[in-house]
């Protein structure tokens, strides 16, 4: 939200905000801008009739003073994806939709375009070289958006992607997340069957065909009204942690790795393709793209270990990380730690979903913070119960921060690596000089 009142004011618009509590980053980019509340909380007397619009940000509750105020003006309430579209309806846009890769998907998309000099608007999840913000409006002709399937706002409880009516849209996968919001795998699946429904007439659809949940869902949902390009893991060869791929009539080398980041690049290329980008330019742009922040971010590299961090919490994130790095690296030995941090991977009935996902480690351990649990007003997660779901032998599970410390510092890491997933902070341990530490032994 911080990240659209900026580029609104950059824009020209006249931009006014409220919260009960700015953190950092968002708190000095305001700053420098200008646009910092006075003070913090709400204040039903900002609320004026003079308003254009107001945009509710998706964790603004329904009994806040200054929402109320603006329904009984009867004043245009906005969330934040459907005032997205209100500034990108006479542009061509272009949606990244999944249950995994939507933001390094979106992020290669912009940096092919940045490097290529075309103008373009874009709002993606994460923080990426190259780019100040994570949203930018301006009178570009193409916008690139990560569409989110969580719900858009306190009064809109439709999915975020469901508003922004993509030109060529792009699904990476479907693997059932955010049971919180959606408590069945079917009410899951049917967010994605309306995501379709609302790609305009003319359109594209580039889909993973290797997702068999997502290739049922689409010819089982087919549209004669717009096209389909179907794409895979595409031709590419790995020399010494190096992969080279091969697109069409053009071949590179690329910094990223891993099936999920090639099945990710792939999709990029189509959409690129689209907007009539030659596979050559592409391949020459994609080859120093080193990947969104904390998406198997390398932390720290020596002769013959790195460390890695990746936001990977669902199950089929956390597989295919995993799988990435064994992939790249098969001769080295594979030390994993995912911390559990979310409302579904901290819920017991969730924990079957793990099966397998942690199976390419060679030292895997699991950690998730009392903490973390009451805060979400969660009951208690069973040890046993974490085992007994991702039933990997000698799997380590840890609730204590001091515990995983000692048992990270136990670990070889000799011709390793250290993969460490999580959406969270580890109870506040400092990874960043523990993988200096690793990568200086």
């Amino acid at each position: 939200m911080h990240q659209l009142a900026i580029a609104l004011k950059r824009k020209g618009y006249h931009v006014t905000g409220t919260d009960d509590e700015i953190f950092e980053p968002a708190k000095s980019n305001l700053e420098r801008e200008g646009l910092l509340p006075l003070e913090y909380g709400w204040d039903e007397a900002f609320i004026t009739p003079d308003l254009d619009a107001v945009i509710l940000g998706m964790h603004a509750k329904a009994d806040n003073p200054e929402l109320i105020k603006a329904q009984q003006l009867g004043l245009k309430i906005y969330s934040f994806p459907e005032y997205i579209y209100q500034e990108s309806q006479h542009k061509k846009r272009v949606i990244v939709g999944g249950s995994h890769g939507k933001t390094t998907t979106t992020s290669m998309i912009m940096h092919v375009l940045q490097q290529l000099h075309q103008p373009f608007d874009y709002l993606v999840g994460a923080k990426l070289d190259g780019f100040a913000q994570s949203v930018n409006i301006t009178d570009a002709p193409v916008i690139v958006c990560e569409g989110d399937e969580y719900p858009a706002s306190a009064l809109e409880k439709r999915p975020k992607f469901h508003f922004l009516f993509p030109h060529v849209a792009i699904l990476t996968g479907i693997a059932w997340d955010h049971i919180n919001v959606f408590p069945t795998f079917d009410i899951y699946l049917e967010q994605f069957r309306i995501f379709i429904d609302k790609i305009e007439a003319g359109g594209l659809l580039i889909y993973n065909e290797t997702d068999t949940v997502l290739k049922e869902l689409v010819t089982s949902h087919n549209r004669t009204d717009i096209r389909y390009q179907p794409y895979r893991v595409p031709t590419h060869t790995i020399s010494n942690g190096k992969t080279h791929i091969e697109l069409e009539n053009a071949a590179g080398d690329l910094l990223v790795f891993g099936d999920h980041n090639l099945l990710n690049m792939h999709a990029a290329w189509y959409a690129c393709k689209e907007l009539g980008i030659s596979a050559a330019d592409f391949v020459k742009a994609i080859a120093d793209f080193k990947g969104a922040a904390k998406r198997l971010e390398l932390m720290a590299g020596g002769t013959d270990v790195n460390v890695y961090r990746d936001f990977a919490h669902a199950p089929s994130k956390v597989k295919a990380t995993m799988e990435a790095v064994k992939q790249q690296y098969p001769n080295r030995s594979l030390i994993a730690v995912l911390e559990l941090h979310t409302y579904s991977s901290l819920n017991e009935q969730f924990m079957t979903e793990y099966t397998g996902a942690m199976d390419k480690a060679d030292y895997a351990a699991v950690f998730y913070s009392k903490h973390a649990l009451e805060l979400k007003r969660m009951p208690d997660l069973p040890a046993e119960k974490v085992i007994a779901g991702f039933a990997k032998p000698g799997l380590q599970v840890f609730t204590q921060k001091e515990d995983l410390w000692q048992w990270l510092q136990q670990q070889q890491y000799h011709n390793a690596n250290l993969l460490l997933m999580s959406s969270g902070n580890y109870d506040g341990l400092d990874m960043a000089a523990f993988a200096t530490q690793v990568a200086g032994k």
